[in-house]
């Protein structure tokens, strides 16, 4: 026995005691970007990137474990660590029955939007976990400030959770940034002087590889997003918010969450070969060093925890594989809510079966079916007979098998599963093979494969051993780990484990 708990004290003091508490964590979230885009294009990075690689402890096999791999669900597992099967957050949007309409992960009708338009606001209330900057708060009684930053409404929101002091993304309608009146009646000060100065403006005609930006406002404001600008423009309102929040120089530590949009809006477009995703790459490579270099004037050089992952990868275009002699390509548009119809109206009788638009997630009409005196998974086999017969389908869950988890006992069926929660999930989850896709033009991602599931995981900061690790570990690692360091509570859904090998001894 004395020989066994001196291995395990051994062990202990290899992994390290856990870094001291920082004065801020910068939480940073780089949308559409594969791991691999940190090897492919690293002679090109001098700036941010550069640094985390030279000086980070750097996770080479840090993977997504469910799916969609979608924005929304990234995002909300970044800080809470929680799968989406206990986070709620199973998608960017999806049918909720209980309002008989489609919603998106953070729409909320009881909020509306502060600093823009107007219209229905945003809030994290569809999340149903805490996250690192809620346990923060709810520590230290409130005094941490936790702000978070994006282009998207979601990537703000997400990852700031459900007490932060502001979660602000831009309204490209107004050209401003705005929040909701979830976090405040209206703008700060600092925030409405950001806006005032028109940031956007500075873009207007200017150029990156061969494309121009608008000129006018209105066309610029939309064009933003899909150019390294939005990024820009980002990293500009963030600094502000180190300045005017006063973040990083407090008793406690604050956090700022910093999601960079405009990768995603580029590889959507044209794909992760294009040379924009490289030219975006490298830009953001800059602007992540300008915004490391004021999270340091802000809390002082030391006192910065810097944690960077992306919220998902992407696939290769169909039309570019094909060019390799590799697999892929585009199924029909609408033909597995058509073929799905098509087979319960056969056997059961016109209605209209299917109450969702989405693809790869079918929601049946469950009103329709109890008028009918049908048993509803019957209803899902025959529609997920039919669905598998589709060329290129590689599976097809139905509800009933997820939720008794009758399902096949491998890596993909537990991302499929960490991706159920029975109140909001569709009726059937429908899996292409690799390298295929939904979409029938540009580039996009959700499935469970490397492409979009192999991510960049890492950290940097005093106590922070650099390096290369290559043990598998998964982004629910993040915030189980900062919980740590911090000294707080894990959030509440938590599912992975203390990354303690990265800390120094």
């Amino acid at each position: 026995m004395r020989k066994l708990l001196a291995c395990l004290f051994a062990l202990i003091s290899l992994a390290g005691a856990a870094p001291k508490k920082p004065k801020l964590v910068l939480a940073v979230v780089i949308d559409q970007f594969r791991y691999d885009y940190l090897t492919r294009f690293r002679s090109d990075y001098t700036a941010g990137l550069n640094q985390l690689l030279t000086r980070g402890a750097v996770f080479s096999d840090a993977q997504y474990n469910h799916f969609p791999t979608v924005t929304a669900a990234g995002h909300s597992t970044f800080l809470s660590g929680a799968p989406l099967s206990v986070s709620g957050i199973i998608g960017n949007d999806w049918y909720d029955r209980d309002e008989g309409r489609e919603v998106t992960s953070v729409s909320d009708a009881q909020t509306q939007i502060v600093g823009g338009r107007g219209g229905a606001g945003s809030s994290p209330r569809r999340l149903l976990v805490s996250t690192v900057g809620d346990e923060l708060k709810i520590a230290d009684g409130g005094k941490s400030k936790v702000i978070g930053v994006s282009l998207k409404d979601r990537s703000a929101i997400l990852p700031a959770g459900h007490m932060a002091n502001g979660a602000y993304w831009f309204d490209n309608t107004s050209g401003n940034f705005v929040s909701s009146t979830f976090y405040v009646a209206e703008l700060p000060g600092w925030v409405k002087s950001f806006n005032d100065s028109h940031p956007a403006a500075r873009f207007a005609g200017a150029t990156w590889l061969n494309h121009k930006m608008p000129s006018e406002a209105k066309e610029l404001n939309a064009a933003l997003a899909a150019s390294p600008f939005g990024n820009d423009l980002v990293a500009a309102f963030a600094e502000r918010a180190l300045e005017a929040e006063q973040l990083g120089k407090h008793d406690e530590t604050d956090v700022l969450a910093v999601s960079f949009s405009s990768n995603d809006y580029v590889g959507h477009q044209v794909g992760p070969d294009a040379p924009e995703v490289r030219e975006v790459s490298i830009r953001t490579d800059k602007v992540l060093g300008d915004l490391l270099a004021a999270a340091d004037r802000a809390a002082g050089a030391g006192n910065v925890l810097v944690v960077l992952t992306a919220d998902h990868g992407v696939a290769p275009t169909p039309e570019v594989n094909a060019a390799r002699r590799m697999p892929g390509g585009r199924p029909p548009a609408g033909i597995f809510n058509r073929t799905a119809q098509e087979a319960l109206a056969r056997k059961y009788g016109d209605g209209k079966w299917i109450l969702s638009g989405s693809e790869h997630s079918l929601y049946f009409n469950r009103d329709l079916i109890a008028e009918k005196k049908l048993d509803p998974a019957e209803v899902d086999r025959t529609a997920a007979e039919a669905v598998r017969q589709i060329p290129h389908v590689f599976r097809v869950y139905t509800r009933e098998q997820l939720a008794a988890g009758a399902v096949q006992p491998d890596a993909v069926s537990r991302r499929v599963e960490n991706g159920f929660y029975p109140r909001r999930s569709g009726d059937l989850e429908i899996l292409l093979e690799p390298y295929w896709i939904f979409t029938q033009g540009g580039a996009t991602h959700g499935t469970v494969f490397d492409y979009d599931t192999h991510v960049p995981v890492i950290f940097m900061g005093q106590g922070i051993k650099p390096g290369r690790y290559y043990e598998p570990v998964v982004v629910n690692d993040i915030a189980p780990t900062l919980a740590a360091i911090l000294e707080i509570e894990t959030p509440s859904g938590s599912a992975g484990r203390v990354l303690s090998e990265m800390f120094a001894e």
